[in-house]
């Protein structure tokens, strides 16, 4: 197998990161075989594999540990013990407190009850700023808002040439009546990165609130709320090698004022006003030991956050690399368009592509059944990029890189759409 990174982190000469095949021995789903040959996973963007330290996370604790919160047993008290070590885990991946920190279903759950909470405070007149860059887990509960409290919606366009966010119309619709300003940090569907710090900044400047959605973003870069100055930002550790779950980190003063709907007799502090019922707790210990296994791929000794910013930035060049061979190698193709912002722009490594007149569904299938080849296909909830880039309804095949992703398995996805494309 070819590897593409360098033992010694670029960022940091004196550090060593660990190497591609040190990364791969962690994940057990890379011996699955299909056509032949081990599975080249580029699902990424829909979810990653697990490595073997976050399934043991969550199995010792579903056998050791299992128990209900609060309550003057052990198990019950190590559940608590544990919930907390989780809140300081995920505030250190996103760079906030661990008082900030809430969990839910998923990141789609959290935004639809943020959001409800957001517009029990806004009527006619208001307005609510979305893009067509984001997934519907971030325009939809807003626009539901539009229905019933009569806010409007603005959109703010993408530019389908370059596949990024039309500045000028954000700057025209962002104004005194704007109330919120929610928008994705990366497109789940083609890769663009937004900078989510402008648009915070725009919304501070009206006084209005900022809603930001790392889920794509947070597998790619390291995410920091107080660069970034947003109030509320959600992701979801399934897309960075964790269970399913969805992760919400907001200011403190914030959190405590949300008119959430919550239980009478559940807890009034934050962060845990903002959870509803019995939490996943297995999968929040191993959303935890996914941001310890991206913070143990470094022998840097420092702390957990400067651990993960080492190794973010090494994995995103790392992607960078790989992305630029991915590109290159379909550009070359006769028959298949590319879509999103070439290498060396803003983006993370998950490239959307079309071949022409083949259906997207079936360039996976094929893909699957005669390559070994897991990449994903369709509109993945990101309805208003597939509309804004006039494609079919069958929308696009998508390939993303992570941590696991060789060289190797580029070459091997080039080779299925050269045939594919004929």
């Amino acid at each position: 197998m070819t590897t593409v990174d360098p033992a010694v982190s670029t960022a940091d000469p004196g550090t060593r990161i660990s190497s591609l095949d040190e990364i791969r021995a962690q994940f057990p789903a890379l011996e699955r075989m299909e056509a032949g040959a081990p599975v080249a996973y580029f699902d990424g963007p829909g979810g990653t594999q697990v490595p073997r330290a976050v399934a043991e996370a969550v199995t010792h604790y579903l056998f050791h540990r299992n128990a209900n919160t609060h309550w003057n047993f052990a198990s019950s008290r190590d559940t608590d013990t544990d919930l907390r070590a989780a809140r300081e885990a995920l505030a250190d991946f996103l760079g906030g407190t661990a008082a900030g920190i809430a969990f839910g279903a998923n990141m789609t759950t959290l935004t639809m009850h943020v959001s409800r909470a957001i517009g029990a405070r806004l009527g006619a007149g208001d307005e609510i700023v979305v893009t067509e860059l984001d997934h519907q887990a971030n325009i939809a509960p807003w626009a539901h808002l539009e229905r019933e409290r009569g806010i409007t919606l603005r959109v703010v366009p993408l530019i389908p040439e370059t596949g990024t966010l039309d500045w000028d119309a954000f700057d025209r619709v962002v104004g005194e009546k704007t109330r919120v300003v929610a928008i994705g940090a990366a497109s789940n569907a083609i890769g663009t990165i937004t900078d989510v710090a402008r648009a915070a900044r725009a919304a501070r400047d009206v006084g209005a609130l900022s809603f930001v959605d790392a889920v794509h973003y947070a597998s790619h870069e390291l995410v920091d709320v107080e660069a970034f100055g947003c109030d509320l930002l959600a992701c979801s550790p399934y897309k960075f090698y964790g269970p399913h779950l969805g992760v919400l980190w907001g200011r403190g003063d914030l959190l405590a004022d949300l008119d959430v709907a919550r239980l009478p007799p559940a807890s009034n502090e934050v962060p845990e006003r903002i959870e509803t019922g019995t939490l996943n707790h297995e999968g929040i210990v191993g959303a935890a030991a996914a941001v310890d296994f991206l913070a143990g791929l470094t022998d840097h000794a420092g702390t957990r956050r400067e651990r993960l910013a080492l190794v973010q930035a090494e994995l995103h060049r790392r992607g960078e690399e790989l992305l630029e061979r991915l590109w290159n190698g379909l550009a070359a193709l006769d028959g298949v368009t590319l879509h999103g912002p070439p290498p060396g722009e803003p983006r993370t490594a998950t490239l959307g592509f079309r071949v022409t007149n083949v259906p997207s569904d079936r360039v996976a299938a094929r893909l699957s059944s005669e390559f070994g080849v897991f990449a994903s296909d369709g509109d993945f909830y990101a309805t208003t990029v597939v509309s804004a880039l006039g494609l079919p309804a069958d929308g696009l095949v998508r390939a993303g890189c992570a941590c696991y992703t060789s060289a190797d398995e580029i070459d091997r996805l080039i080779a299925g759409v050269r045939t594919i494309a004929g």
